[in-house]
């Protein structure tokens, strides 16, 4: 297996190329002398109190060297930790989450991205007859379709705190040139499968012999309601992919000890040997199969309040399973750990609440009729409606304009509750919770007075109500942004009191239980 050092030409930085990102997703294709698929992906405020989701579809050409953004009316909405696979000339895409900063979404929608047509299609699928959302599932391609397997998602429980959980069925997509034949089928746990489940286990395609290679990953078990105890695993499996799908152990095979009898002291050191030692519990590992090597690099290792990222690198021989191959150590002991604190200590505060970083509200197009329809309902994705391919200054912006409205959002819901505003004040202003239709309905003899007065008296009838209306609306749209923002924050109070009446502390802190690394 060769490496290769990649440079890339600075002629083809900045908007020519995918902007910084996590959690994305990357499949290749043979066209057109090599081609990289590149799908969403996150930026995290430096705090990772904020995040943006790309919804950008990608395409590198390795021959020419240059990226070209891939522009579709119709595409999967921004997510990170989904998953991606190639079948034939299809890109396949399934899962992962939104998160709000208030919430974490996951998703179960399926999409597929014809490289021919240079087109998306959303595939329908039955309800009752799909896997669950879920991110951070291992996705393989064969020639019958693809095969899902695990993840993780939270699940909500009423009465009881949400918990994250780890997954471990497993799902054939039965793929066909015809996209409307695409189903799914669910498989039946078959052979000695990874027990207990766990999360933040990585797979890789063994294609000599059609087996999926899994390696480590993390079980977590709550011990009280306020701490949760994890463990780490190091233990490799096969999924034989064919058929029904088959879990199989593989297992290390040490060499037969051949000590004469009564020489017990011989081969003592042979259990410490590392050569037939598998390498350290990890979760997040990168694994990769070339012909009937496995390599397994880095991931993540925690010990009671610190975590550790690793750069060891490990080499298997699959097909004869007879010792470990250290190509790089890495010492825990050794490694330079920092507290969040101390990195908190180094950062600038976030947010400001200066009238410069105050977002413009987004003008709709609304008629009179229009307000007949249902109310606007609050989006459970708090988009920063950025471009997908802005630079990090950019995006670290918008996520500060943010944070600013929401202290706008907070001044403004006390100023709502003062009894003693005047009486233009109450009607001149939108109040919490109010779609424009609310608003319009209840302060229209006010607008229609102002649309009078502003006219000369000659603004009468429909026409009055029209102006009156525009007036209206103009007004809502200022504050808008706030009163969504206002909402959001009541959504998240209302999860924090519904907690507390069933008698729920707060929710595990620290390494271990609310990572992102394991999503």
């Amino acid at each position: 297996m060769a490496f290769v050092r990649m440079y890339v030409n600075p002629a083809h930085t900045g908007k020519t190329q995918p902007g910084p990102r996590s959690a994305h997703q990357m499949v290749a294709t043979r066209a057109g002398g090599g081609q990289l698929w590149c799908f969403g992906g996150e930026f995290a405020s430096t705090k990772q109190t904020s995040f943006h989701h790309y919804r950008d579809l990608w395409v590198y050409s390795i021959a020419e060297r240059t990226w070209e953004k891939v522009e579709t009316k119709v595409r999967p909405s921004g997510r990170s930790g989904h998953r991606m696979a190639l079948w034939k000339h299809f890109i396949v895409l399934f899962g992962g989450f939104i998160d709000t900063g208030i919430r974490t979404s996951y998703l179960q929608d399926l999409w597929v991205f014809d490289t021919l047509e240079y087109k998306w299609h959303e595939i329908k699928q039955n309800e009752l007859r799909r896997p669950g959302p879920r991110s951070g599932f291992s996705f393989l391609s064969t020639p019958e379709g693809i095969v899902l397997y695990g993840g993780y998602c939270k699940k909500f429980i009423k009465g009881q705190r949400t918990q994250g959980v780890a997954l471990e069925d497993a799902w054939l997509l039965q793929m066909d040139e015809d996209l409307s034949k695409i189903q799914w089928v669910k498989r039946r746990k078959i052979g000695y499968a990874p027990n207990p489940p766990r999360s933040g286990c990585t797979m890789a395609l063994w294609a000599n012999r059609s087996t999926g290679v899994l390696f480590g990953g993390v079980t977590d078990t709550e011990q009280d309601e306020e701490s949760m105890e994890s463990t780490f695993h190091n233990a490799l499996y096969g999924y034989q992919l064919p058929g029904n799908g088959r879990w199989i152990s593989l297992n290390l095979r040490k060499p037969k000890k051949r000590a004469p009898r009564g020489d017990a002291d011989e081969n003592d050191g042979e259990d410490d040997d590392p050569r037939y030692k598998m390498p350290l519990e990890r979760y997040n590992a990168m694994l990769a199969v070339q012909r009937n090597t496995l390599y397994i690099y880095g991931g993540i290792f925690e010990s009671g309040d610190r975590e550790y990222t690793l750069d060891d690198f490990y080499t298997i021989d699959l097909s004869k399973m007879n010792q470990v191959v250290c190509l790089q150590e890495c010492p825990i002991d050794k490694l330079e750990w920092h507290s969040s604190d101390e990195d908190d200590d180094d950062e600038d505060d976030e947010g400001s609440s200066s009238d410069e970083d105050e977002p413009e509200p987004e003008r709709e197009q609304e008629g009179v009729e229009a307000m007949e329809g249902s109310e606007d309902e609050v989006p459970d994705v708090s988009d920063l409606q950025l471009d997908d391919d802005v630079s990090p200054k950019e995006v670290q912006a918008a996520l500060e304009r943010q944070a600013a409205l929401r202290k706008q959002a907070t001044a403004f819901m006390g100023v709502a509750k003062d009894t003693n505003r005047t009486e233009e004040d109450i009607l001149s202003t939108p109040a919490p919770g109010e779609v424009l239709q609310t608003f319009y309905l209840r302060t229209k003899h006010y607008w229609a007075s102002l649309a009078h007065t502003q006219s000369d008296g000659a603004s009468r009838g429909k026409q009055l109500r029209r102006d009156g209306f525009d007036l209206a609306e103009k007004r809502f749209m200022e504050y808008k942004p706030i009163l969504e923002e206002i909402e959001r924050i009541r959504s998240e109070a209302e999860g924090d009191i519904d907690e507390a009446a069933d008698g729920m502390p707060r929710r595990p802190t620290g390494p271990g239980t609310e990572s992102r690394h394991r999503r």
